[in-house]
């Protein structure tokens, strides 16, 4: 499959949420999955804000990713925030720029094996919703075509959350993100009872709960409230289709 046919599939694939009922985690797994597959990255996460403004962690292809992400937020340090504020681009940024810029930031990426990181924007007329960091094991630096490409991936799924249906009748974009939120804390939760109950790691114990999710047209929040409750067992995710 040439790369023209396969970005063609996934814009298709994102622009696939554009439909009543979507998954608003799901959507966000499945940017950072695919600009991870056409940016050369080796791990990417992504951060939104809430009705508050405060800047929480939704999706990530890694734990190593997630902690990062969790790092960011919690040393107030790094390239993902200044994104966030500026709703501009923070890619290619020389390894000792970012020391001296955000030197926590650059010492929790370099003692996980990265040496490189990117931050792109989810942002629409000006509003900006979050942050998509990429984050690479060698020093790779993008070019203007990876980063458009990285741009209109976020703006795509920038659109399926700000899509009419979400604001129509006066409802908020915030009630959505809140929404979401508290799923992705469920979905948190179940994933570490999958994984004890598995004995399998926090990833493959989420890669199960989505698959299970889409197998059965579920929503993921569906899926980790009956793992919770026990609706759902264990040996149901594991056994595979």
């Amino acid at each position: 499959m040439s790369r023209e046919q396969r970005l063609a599939e996934v814009f298709i694939e994102l622009a696939d949420t554009l439909v009543d009922n979507y998954d608003v985690i799901d959507l966000l797994h499945t940017l950072c999955e695919r600009s991870v597959e056409l940016l050369q990255a080796d791990a990417a996460g992504l951060i939104l804000a809430d009705q508050r403004s405060e800047l929480h962690v939704m999706a990530s292809t890694s734990e190593e990713a997630k902690l990062l992400e969790l790092f960011v937020l919690q040393a107030d340090e790094g390239p993902c925030l200044d994104c966030y504020s500026t709703g501009e681009q923070v890619v290619n940024i020389d390894l000792d720029e970012v020391e001296a810029r955000w030197p926590r930031f650059h010492a929790a990426t370099a003692a996980v094996g990265f040496r490189s990181t990117h931050a792109i924007p989810l942002r629409l007329r000006g509003q900006v919703l979050g942050v998509l960091n990429l984050f690479c094991s060698d020093r790779v630096t993008l070019s203007d075509s990876d980063v458009a490409l990285g741009q209109a991936l976020c703006d795509i799924a920038t659109v399926g959350l700000l899509q009419e249906r979400t604001v129509r009748r006066g409802e908020v974009l915030a009630e959505q993100l809140q929404s979401a939120l508290n799923t992705r804390i469920l979905i948190e939760q179940a994933k570490g009872v999958l994984s004890e109950r598995s004995r399998i790691s926090v990833d493959d114990a989420f890669g199960l709960m989505r698959a299970h999710a889409r197998r059965n047209h579920l929503q993921l929040g569906v899926v980790a409230a009956g793992l919770i409750d026990g609706t759902i067992t264990a040996a149901t995710l594991t056994a595979g289709p």
